[in-house]
């Protein structure tokens, strides 16, 4: 069914935009929340009419997204992670870790809108993301991933470093042996 939508819906379109909807969605959904109308002469004369509200409408999202934008490219995603004593981390920074980052920083972003090139990140250091905003406008924000490594794992890490240390001492005491008695 051809529709007309009447104001902004979500995964659908934006107010004036035209779209082919299943009968039962614009029977059941878009024409009792008052989203939609069918797409009649009467209603395409009355979005015509309308278009340069709705034109405004876009470029005042546009402006925003643009503001946005800049915003955006100046923030640091900093983020602490569980992480081994080498770097790989337990968990990994998700689209949904970087959206909740951002929403508590004051900005409204979906995890949808997140992009992170290999779908995760895994281990720590820097890396980057891109945030899709409104229309074909992007924003790369950096992401700077740390570990926290736990008691037990720098436990762990002290005890393996102490080991090759106590091998490495015997690998040398072995080598100064072997060169002694072909030194006699």
């Amino acid at each position: 069914m051809k529709v007309i939508l009447n104001e902004d819906v979500k995964h659908l379109g934006e107010m004036g935009d035209v779209k082919n909807v299943a009968n039962g969605y614009a029977r059941n959904y878009l024409f009792p929340h008052m989203y939609a109308v069918p797409y009649t002469d009467e209603t395409v004369a009355y979005f015509e009419g309308k278009k340069a509200e709705i034109e405004a409408r876009k470029e005042q999202k546009r402006k925003d997204s643009a503001s946005l934008k800049e915003k955006l490219e100046g923030v640091l995603v900093d983020l602490s992670m569980p992480a081994s004593a080498n770097g790989k981390l337990y968990g990994a920074v998700t689209s949904q870790t970087v959206a909740d980052f951002l929403n508590k920083n004051g900005f409204e972003i979906e995890r949808k809108r997140v992009e992170i090139p290999g779908l995760s990140i895994k281990s720590t250091g820097n890396y980057h993301c891109v945030i899709h905003l409104y229309e074909a406008q992007t924003a790369e924000v950096k992401i700077s991933v740390k570990g926290q490594v736990s008691e037990q794992d720098k436990a762990k890490a002290e005890a393996e470093a102490k080991r090759a240390k106590k091998a490495e001492a015997e690998a040398a005491e072995k080598t100064e042996e072997s060169s002694a008695e072909k030194a006699e």
